[in-house]
């Protein structure tokens, strides 16, 4: 099984424990099976001393010689021709059986402190891999993602991983060691009854397997429904305000209420099939402990093969190993219920990652000459968002991209520092296509900001300093002040270690650009890209987030995003794109001149 594979590819990491456990199973099912096997000398010592004698010479041939019990029966056969035989040989049988089962108990202590790593390893390196496979993949993956499903293989998928798969390690590790062991000394007792019982075996098996054969596709179904639900649940919590304004909560509850009752029927079909494995397997058990208690009561009465101590043992034995086959018929349900977990988290690891860097890329160490747009165009599952684009942007200059909604602004940018890349065409800096370079000295060039600000929960300096590991304390109040933002900082309980909350709702909107801004400076990068940050704020607080901007313009190249046209008069090339295309192009004084578009554009704003 494919699943099986996966968990087994990630424990195989660690083989040195994956040893050390089988050796301490082994030893520790070792003592475990001789200590059951004492009770037929016990048994035959307690009910009739003569049967000791008879037991040794009635089990003869190559099994009693590899016997250790049978060995130890003709010691104590001569220990009871001594005086107070009996006693003697009663107590060291029982000092054995308790040592045997103090050794078979530490080994298996031992046995899962070895595997316990291993376990928690595995949920671990497969939670690690997502992570970092989401910090690779490109930005356009997450819009067509909802982001409660990308938390659902965090949280529920790895939960159920960890178990309903990952307790699959340790029964697939020990069970089968036990069964065996103690298989192997079924035959050595009664070769005869064993093999009966292996044609009976393979029965219950393939009735087990027929009944868990749908709980894969189940448990998928019941993983995508938590997923939509945990959606609605973020979407909930980011849109409370507009909910309770238009008074919303009887349809987001009924929309809620629907996906958690699917949930639950999913649920329930799938826990009443996981559930009937104990059930199943424990009335074939008992069928097949029927028939060794007919099948080897006539051996025992026909007094052929097998005496009464060694099928009383065999009986005790044979129902010790009805749990781990137990354990194992449970493990295949938990299997395929865990299937689903696994293949969706490995969906995840396995995604393409469209942005690659190739063999050796070349590193850009400064922005020298100009940004050139060849011919490019860009589709979106086959969605043509930009074509046959031609610009070219000179070191030093401001060009601003005006367009209505939808025209391709955000998406011109975004295949500048490779968020996406081209279809078509060609995107060069410095005359060298941006595809050859490396990813990272690509972006150290260029600084952004978005019209939300993107703040992480943790402290101030930290937002500021993101991605700047040495930036000293004096850089940082430095980068601060530059973006009008020292003044507000110090005011703060703990100024620059002030945490600021989740995306920085404890500072306000205006506070959040200027922070975003100084993280910016503190880059200190000759490209800016600036989708206009002033756009959603109140006066006062656009006059000091703008002059921040202003500040970080001076002296670099910037392509900016603008929304209220008043703010890119002064650029030195305005664009003008419509459904994809350059319709315009020039300054503002041109443009309106030419009382096209983006005159309509101005008009209808200051109209407002």
């Amino acid at each position: 099984m494919k699943s099986l594979r996966t968990i087994f590819r990630y424990a195989a990491k660690y083989p040195k424990l994956i040893l050390a456990y089988f050796s301490c199973n082994i030893i520790s099912n070792l003592f475990s099976v001789v200590s059951l096997g004492m009770l037929s000398p016990f048994l035959l010592l307690i009910f009739k001393k003569q049967d000791i004698s008879q037991g040794v010479s009635r089990n003869t041939g190559f099994f009693s010689r590899i016997n250790p019990v049978d060995q130890f029966k003709s010691w104590l056969y001569e220990i009871l021709k001594t005086p107070n035989g009996d006693i003697k040989a009663l107590g060291f049988i029982c000092i054995l059986i308790l040592s045997f089962i103090i050794l078979k108990n530490i080994f298996l202590y031992m046995g899962i402190y070895f595997l316990t790593p291993v376990r928690n390893a595995v949920v671990n390196d497969m939670r690690t891999k997502m992570y970092k496979k989401i910090l690779v993949l490109p930005v356009g993956y997450f819009n067509d993602q909802k982001k409660g499903d990308i938390m659902s293989r965090f949280t529920n998928d790895l939960s159920d991983v960890e178990s309903s798969v990952i307790n699959l390690l340790e029964t697939l590790f020990r069970e089968p060691v036990t069964i065996i062991i103690f298989f192997a000394y079924l035959i050595i007792l009664s070769p005869q009854l064993t093999f009966f019982l292996i044609l009976f075996l393979p029965i219950s098996g393939l009735i087990i397997g027929r009944i868990g054969r749908s709980l894969k596709k189940h448990s998928t179904r019941a993983q995508e429904k938590l997923g939509a639900i945990l959606s609605t649940i973020e979407e909930t919590l980011g849109g409370i305000r507009v909910i309770k304004a238009f008074n919303a909560e009887k349809k987001q509850y009924g929309k809620f209420e629907k996906q958690n009752n699917e949930l639950l029927i999913i649920k329930n079909r799938v826990n009443r099939k996981r559930d009937l494995a104990s059930p199943v397997s424990e009335v074939m058990g008992v069928a097949a402990v029927v028939c060794v208690l007919w099948y080897g009561g006539r051996l025992v009465l026909r007094n052929s093969f097998l005496n009464p101590g060694d099928f009383l043992t065999y009986i005790v034995i044979f129902s010790y190993i009805i749990q781990p086959l137990k354990t194992l018929s449970a493990a295949a349900y938990n299997i395929r219920k865990g299937a689903a977990s696994i293949e969706r988290i490995e969906h995840l690891i396995a995604e393409d990652v469209s942005i690659k860097e190739i063999a050796n890329p070349v590193i850009i160490n400064n922005f020298e000459d100009s940004i050139e747009f060849k011919n490019v165009s860009f589709s979106y599952e086959n969605k043509v968002t930009l074509e046959d684009i031609n610009l070219k942007i000179e070191k030093g200059r401001t060009v601003a991209l005006v367009g209505s909604s939808g025209a391709g602004k955000s998406t011109l940018v975004d295949l500048v520092p490779r968020f996406h890349d081209t279809v078509n065409g060609e995107l060069k800096i410095d005359g060298i296509n941006i595809r050859d370079y490396s990813l990272v000295s690509l972006r150290n060039q260029m600084g952004i900001v978005t019209q939300e600000p993107i703040l992480f929960n943790d402290t101030i300096a930290n937002n500021i300093s993101l991605g700047m590991d040495n930036a000293t304390e004096d850089q940082i109040i430095n980068a601060a002040k530059i973006a009008n933002a020292h003044q507000f900082i110090l005011q703060k309980e703990n100024g620059y270690d002030t945490i600021i909350g989740e995306r920085g709702n404890k500072l306000s909107g205006g506070e959040k650009q200027r922070v975003t801004i100084a993280r910016a400076v503190l880059k200190n990068p000759p490209i800016l890209i600036l989708d206009e940050a002033t756009s959603s704020l109140d006066t006062e607080s656009e006059k000091l987030v703008q002059e921040a901007i202003n500040n970080l313009m001076n002296n670099r190249t910037s392509i900016v995003i603008a929304h209220r046209l008043s703010t890119i008069r002064h650029a030195d090339e305005i664009i003008v794109l419509q459904k994809g295309k350059i319709v315009e192009r020039g300054t503002h004084m041109s443009l309106m001149a030419l009382d096209g578009f983006y005159h309509r554009l101005v008009m209808m704003q200051e109209v407002k």
